[in-house]
């Protein structure tokens, strides 16, 4: 069964396939050294709760996107960043991940941050529930 991996590995893939993605990690948002500049803009990816439901997973998924602020940019960081989330979740309802069976369940949620980390950073932290088919054969 690859359903984790596959999953993390279509959502960072489409992220930094975004021009305004550099950086894509997951897991633990502050285990990642977000203090190198070289990293931004920064997407990050946390794979939460997961339930079964009837051959297909459906997993609570946060992806959170920053850029550096500098020189009063903020709204345009804030912008950028929404854009970014925008996309991965277009794709999700109805793009190439949809067709291939990764597919956002209900309305995502989006909140906007400007002070959460210690660099100055803006962005967006995106909340969404996504179901993938079950490849777990009964053999």
């Amino acid at each position: 069964m690859r359903t984790y991996y596959t999953l993390l590995d279509k959502i960072k893939t489409q992220l930094l396939a975004d021009n305004f993605v550099e950086t894509c990690t997951s897991g633990d948002i502050y285990k990642v050294d977000i203090d190198k500049q070289s990293l931004y803009p920064l997407s990050h990816v946390i794979i939460g709760t997961g339930s079964y439901q009837e051959r297909v997973w459906q997993f609570s998924v946060s992806v959170i996107c920053m850029d550096l602020v500098d020189n009063q940019n903020e709204d345009d960081v804030l912008n950028t960043q929404l854009a970014v989330v925008n996309r991965l979740v277009e794709v999700m309802y109805r793009g190439d991940l949809h067709d291939e069976k990764y597919q956002v369940v209900g309305n995502p949620s989006v909140e906007p941050f400007t002070d959460r980390f210690e660099n100055d950073v803006a962005g967006w932290t995106c909340t969404f529930d996504i179901q993938v088919v079950n490849d777990m054969t009964i053999c």
